[in-house]
């Protein structure tokens, strides 16, 4: 199992305080009425709405606003979602992953369309670019969960593929079908997790300019601005110097 964690910028950096949190607690409570309507609306029967859920919670969201949203799912007059990836080429030769909630694939595919068009990228057909990437589960623990060794000899105890700990958090890998077992079995050991998800994991990074680096950076805040837009995920690797002048 290695020991760094340079793809930790795929999610994109997080900041922007309130209104991201606002946006944020949108995407989750969008994602449990989903998981919920799919399913069953119990957590313990629903492997989605389980990771759903716990994910909320690990963003501090509100029990009452988690529950709002399982009940919106069992009312029948809430919209029909419906999920799409979109894929596509980014500045610098980067490449990109746009998960989508539309109630209007129209509406979803030409903003997405107008994001990389805008800011020198190109959209292009499914499956143009996930070939780059590994679909992977993503257990993401505190540092306040123990040191590295501790976590290292829970993932391996549970099932996960890689740990990776830097300064920020510790990050477990594994298979994204074994993700609710494993997740289980390491909540069991270290408690509740941070978050818990499937995610896009690059095969290789592509470094990135600052020149690129700042329009590359626009591209991204404006997809993930987007309330249709649930997550973005990308291979590029800009150094934390370049990171600092951009702010």
């Amino acid at each position: 199992m290695a020991g760094h964690s340079k793809f930790k910028n795929i999610m994109h950096r997080k900041g922007r305080q309130d209104a991201v949190r606002s946006k944020m607690f949108s995407k989750l409570s969008k994602e449990i009425t989903v998981a919920a309507k799919m399913g069953d609306p119990d957590p313990d029967k629903n492997p989605r709405l389980r990771l759903a859920v716990q994910n909320a919670k690990g963003q501090s969201m509100p029990k009452d606003n988690i529950q709002r949203a399982i009940n919106k799912s069992q009312q029948g007059d809430g919209a029909d979602y419906t999920e799409i990836r979109y894929e596509g080429y980014g500045p610098g030769g980067t490449a990109i992953i746009v998960e989508v909630l539309t109630d209007n694939r129209n509406r979803s595919a030409g903003a997405v369309r107008s994001y990389f068009t805008k800011y020198g990228g190109s959209m292009g057909e499914t499956g143009s670019v996930s070939f780059m990437f590994d679909r992977v589960g993503e257990i993401t623990y505190k540092l306040e969960a123990g040191d590295a060794d501790k976590l290292m000899e829970a993932g391996i105890e549970a099932g996960a593929e890689d740990v990776l700990t830097d300064d920020e958090a510790h990050t477990i890998i594994c298979a994204f079908e074994d993700l609710s077992e494993v997740s289980k079995a390491l909540e069991t050991d270290l408690g509740e997790a941070d978050s818990v998800k499937i995610i896009w994991k690059p095969q290789n990074l592509v470094p990135v300019d600052e020149e690129k680096a700042g329009t590359l950076m626009k591209l991204m805040d404006v997809i993930e601005e987007d309330d249709d837009v649930q997550n973005v995920f990308s291979n590029f690797d800009i150094s934390e110097e370049v990171m600092a002048k951009l702010g």
